[in-house]
């Protein structure tokens, strides 16, 4: 899982382009204004509009021209300065007077052979222009009409061999404003790239003056967030050694853009992230995990958790190199935003990853627990802050799936903790976009640990609408015999969790020996006196109507008292009363009341069936209730099936299923099908899941998994659709 990455760390960013002018900007004429009046906006747009008229009639190189030319500029970035006013510089024509002296004037055959104030009215315009700039809908204009390529070529101010501090401002000021202009505008990224602005940057990072330096990481942080071709020119100009090395600078505000600018180098981009580690960014990053300043702390944090991802063997070189115990004490930090991160990173640690030996993250695992991390990541869970909730239980995931975790984790009351707190509902949302959008093993992870941990309320936003379910089908799928056999304790928890559709538990209730409807809109009572044909006519109306039960009762069994119909089963008689035939199934109604044969005949032969199986089956019909043994349950259940007796069909459902076994659960499973048995069949899926490891080593069994996935799919698709009542939130 990529964390998303606030660009650049916005809010920082902009607050820092509005810096005051150093001690040698301030003129004398230094003013504060508020958000205007009627009155306060027509006074503020006529004094705009007095300074855009002196820009636009100075632009020469005469003295008195360039001193009044930067004395506009600066009147206009202090007015710049409250963002409640920029618009109305804007609308008062300033940008395009700003621009324009962006760049020198052009030498007169008079003008003398020194360049008054040079640099210093560059260096105003491009501050002005980067104040107007923190207004996204003024970045398009400032750059349309002219400002980056001079801004660029600011850039380069430095090349001439004249180093002064006019030189390192106007440079600082022009990097600034791109800062400002690109900033969350990807168009405006790549015109930077286009108009030739990252060489001039990444060179300015070996400047001498550290202002200099801190502005350009601080641009090139912002051209490299989601801008796959700026991250990789900015690596082609031989970014990386440099941006190292200033993570080992000693002053805050260098490491804390350098860090940034290689968070921004490596987010979604693993090739260049791979690149990062081998120019040997792994320990200076450890070392800023203690550094004085949180940001910094919190930059590392993350760019270490999207280290983590790269593979098991930086998981270890980061554990190895001392990470996690400042990772840890940082969770106990006041600073909520460095809690998270150090959280995330923990959490990237603690994943198992496909593919990679076990052993190495497991000792990652019991490493972050034995420093005393879940205690720390448990309180998180209490934060009021979700995001920091979402971090903490992820990491909280990984590090309950180590076995050598079990015991601490139940001493410190984690499991508990994940199975009752309130923060489930807060997280859960955060956990499904990792199963929607992590990578392949991350996905598995979090559908394991819910499948585990989710109340049976959330089971199906999880697994139905989020897709859980096709991951641990999935993991029972693949070739891996681990990951089948996590794939089926997962299954078969969730199975226990959803009641509602678990297989057939109990045998069908008995019957009372009278007449029971069991659909239809009136209650109809029949008296075995009664008009057989009238009721037989009532019930039979149409395709669609109900039907009624009628239990004669035991003394009726094979009676000639009564009997209207006679079956001949093996040689033998069975005595029998068409109305209760009529009422107990669709295939004795199609047998009298449709075009067969037998519709008329006094004398019934049924071919194919022992007389005790067509005893039994005749005595549920008059009954509703009877005791079958194990050793004729499946001859009865072929009976009931062809008989259309779902009732019967249901106890003997029941009757087998308690006699599954690992020798017979495969051919239970064929019976089931043979017979569109659905409890039998659920039952055996279930005792499959339950006793996965050890019929694994049994012959066949693969080949049985994969015969039977779409079934399970089918059951869990239905188990955890059907509404619970018993589970719904209040």
């Amino acid at each position: 899982m990529e964390v998303p990455r606030r660009q650049d760390q916005s809010l920082p960013e902009r607050k820092g382009q509005k810096r005051k002018l150093d001690q040698d900007d301030v003129e004398e004429d230094h003013r504060e204004i508020s958000a205007p009046s009627a009155d306060a906006r027509q006074a503020l747009l006529s004094e705009v509009s007095a300074q855009v008229h002196i820009l636009n009639s100075t632009f020469s190189w005469s003295e008195s021209d360039r001193a009044a030319a930067k004395r506009a500029t600066h009147v206009l970035a202090e007015l710049a300065k409250n963002e409640e006013v920029v618009n109305v510089i804007v609308e008062g024509d300033a940008v395009p007077a700003l621009v324009k002296h962006l760049q020198p004037p052009p030498s007169g055959e008079n003008d003398r052979s020194s360049n008054p104030y040079e640099h210093e009215v560059e260096k105003g315009s491009a501050f002005a222009l980067g104040l107007l700039a923190v207004k996204p809908e003024h970045q398009q204009l400032i750059v349309d009409t002219g400002a980056l390529s001079h801004l660029v070529d600011l850039l380069k101010r430095h090349r001439n061999g004249s180093i002064s501090r006019a030189v390192t401002s106007v440079i600082r000021r022009a990097a600034d404003a791109i800062t400002n202009l690109a900033h969350e505008n990807s168009s405006i990224k790549t015109r930077v790239r286009i108009e030739g602005g990252i060489p001039p940057l990444v060179e300015l990072l070996d400047f001498t003056d550290t202002k200099v330096q801190r502005a350009a990481a601080g641009a090139l942080r912002t051209l490299a967030f989601k801008n796959d071709e700026n991250k990789n020119q900015i690596v082609e100009c031989n970014a990386l050694p440099t941006l190292i090395l200033m993570l080992r600078s000693e002053d805050a505000a260098i490491h804390y853009e350098a860090v940034g600018v290689i968070g921004n180098l490596v987010h979604s981009s693993p090739n260049i992230k791979k690149e990062v580690l081998l120019a040997g960014a792994l320990q200076p990053v450890i070392g800023l995990l203690s550094s004085r300043c949180s940001e910094s702390q919190r930059e590392a944090a993350l760019l270490l958790g999207q280290f983590a991802a790269t593979d098991s063997d930086c998981k270890v070189h980061i554990v190895q190199r001392g990470a996690v115990r400042p990772l840890i004490e940082m969770l106990q930090s006041p600073d909520v935003q460095l809690r998270e991160m150090s959280a995330f990173a923990l959490g990237r640690l603690a994943q198992i990853r496909d593919g990679s030996p076990a052993s190495v993250d497991t000792h990652n695992q019991a490493g972050i627990a034995h420093n005393g991390g879940l205690v720390p990541l448990l309180k998180l869970l209490d934060s009021k802050n979700g995001s920091l909730q979402h971090n903490a239980a992820f990491a909280l995931y990984g590090l309950a799936d180590n076995e050598d975790n079990v015991s601490d984790f139940i001493r410190v009351g984690g499991v508990q903790k994940l199975q009752d707190g309130e923060f489930i509902v807060q997280v859960l949302n955060h956990l499904l976009y990792l199963m929607r959008v992590g990578e392949k093993a991350v996905q598995r992870r979090v559908a394991l640990a819910l499948a585990h941990l989710c109340a049976p309320e959330d089971q199906r936003t999880i697994f139905i609408d989020n897709n859980g379910l096709e991951l641990l089908l999935g993991l029972l799928g693949s070739t891996s015999l681990k990951q089948q056999f996590d794939g089926a304790v997962a299954l078969y928890k969730l199975a226990n969790k959803a009641t509602t559709l678990s297989p057939v538990d109990a045998a069908p209730p008995s019957p009372t020996p009278q007449a029971r409807l069991f659909f239809g809109l009136d209650v109809w009572l029949v008296s075995i006196s009664g008009d057989a044909h009238s009721f037989k006519s009532s019930i039979l109306g149409s395709k669609d109507s109900f039907f009624i039960n009628v239990y004669l009762g035991e003394q009726y069994v094979n009676s000639p008292t009564l009997s209207d119909v006679t079956f001949l089963v093996e040689g033998r008689r069975f005595y029998a009363h068409r109305i209760c035939l009529l009422a107990s199934s669709d295939a004795f109604r199609a047998m009298f009341d449709g075009g067969y044969r037998e519709k008329d005949a006094r004398d019934i032969e049924i071919p194919n069936i022992r007389w005790e199986v067509f005893e039994l089956m005749m005595r549920f019909i008059y009954t509703g209730s009877i005791d079958i043994a194990t050793d004729i349950a499946q001859d009865l259940l072929r009976a009931a099936d062809q008989y259309l007796l779902e009732g019967l069909k249901r106890l003997c459902e029941y009757t087998i299923a308690q006699d599954i076994s690992q020798e017979n659960v495969s051919s239970m499973y064929e019976l089931s099908e043979a017979f569109n048995a659905m409890s039998l069949r659920h039952t055996c899926i279930l005792f499959i899941l339950q006793q996965f490891e050890k019929l694994s080593a049994r012959p066949g069994h693969s080949h049985l998994i994969q015969r039977i996935l779409p079934e399970i799919r089918n059951y869990f698709a239905k188990a955890l659709t059907k509404p619970n009542p018993h589970n719904l939130r209040p």
